[in-house]
């Protein structure tokens, strides 16, 4: 169970966090949140969906597998350490075990204290928080300016999913893959860009989304599902290494 806290350097002077990849760090996940701004770094390796909320809006998503708790950007024994095979991070993948919580009214750093990065003691694995005699990390510094960059691109976000439901340009999408083992997979539950919507947008609508820096976000967004073909040979991959 999760638990967080506000992070400060009294209680939690020794804490350290393990850096290295695996599934036992809880990297085997399917899906990881992202938003507008970020699509221009995912876009070389991932797929960008978009997955519909409880509130009827929508939220995107770096696709890191074709079924849950899958990641297929993990290689290696998932009991032990294993590479990121990709050249980017998603910022919401990075930052953990680190999140934004609300005090007094304003954002801070949280940590949750249960997650399996996690450590503490002078002799613990991973990288220090706090200095020895005061102050923080370059390591947190850089925890501290992702969060920031999560926290406001995911609050944005909302102005980028009204604009492509004003504009009609979310279509759902459904993926039926049939692997080199015969086995089947099928890959639903997700919206993607309507590529010709867009194609068929007057000039002021292709303006006012150019202004906002939207209509570069959604075309890095179709030119990700080119990617989908990787993550299909990713799992052929993993199939033919397992018989």
């Amino acid at each position: 169970m999760p638990q967080a806290v506000l992070l400060n350097n009294i209680d939690h002077h020794d804490l350290r966090v393990i850096t290295a990849r695996g599934a036992r760090y809880g990297d085997d996940t399917m899906l990881a949140p992202t938003f507008f701004r970020e699509f221009r770094d995912l876009q070389a390796h991932y797929p960008v969906v978009f997955q519909k909320t409880a509130d009827g809006g929508f939220q995107p998503m770096a696709l890191l597998g074709l079924r849950p708790d899958e990641n297929l950007f993990l290689d290696g024994e998932g009991s032990g350490t294993q590479r990121w095979d990709a050249h980017y991070l998603p910022i919401a993948v990075q930052r953990l075990p680190f999140l934004i919580g609300i005090a007094d009214d304003e954002p801070m750093i949280h940590i949750d204290l249960a997650h399996p990065r996690v450590a503490r003691g002078d002799a613990a694995e991973g990288e220090p928080l706090f200095l020895e005699h005061g102050g923080t990390t370059a390591y947190l510094d850089h925890m501290a300016s992702m969060l920031r960059a999560l926290h406001d691109g995911l609050r944005d976000n909302a102005d980028f999913i009204a604009a492509l439901l004003r504009h009609r340009l979310l279509e759902p999408f459904a993926l039926d893959i049939r692997l080199d083992d015969r086995s089947e997979l099928r890959l639903t539950g997700f919206h993607t860009i309507d590529e010709q919507r867009l194609r068929e947008l007057d000039a002021a609508a292709l303006h006012e989304l150019s202004q906002a820096g939207f209509l570069e976000a959604a075309y890095m967004a179709m030119a990700s599902m080119s990617n989908l073909r990787d993550l299909i040979e990713r799992v052929n991959r993993r199939h033919a290494a397992d018989r």
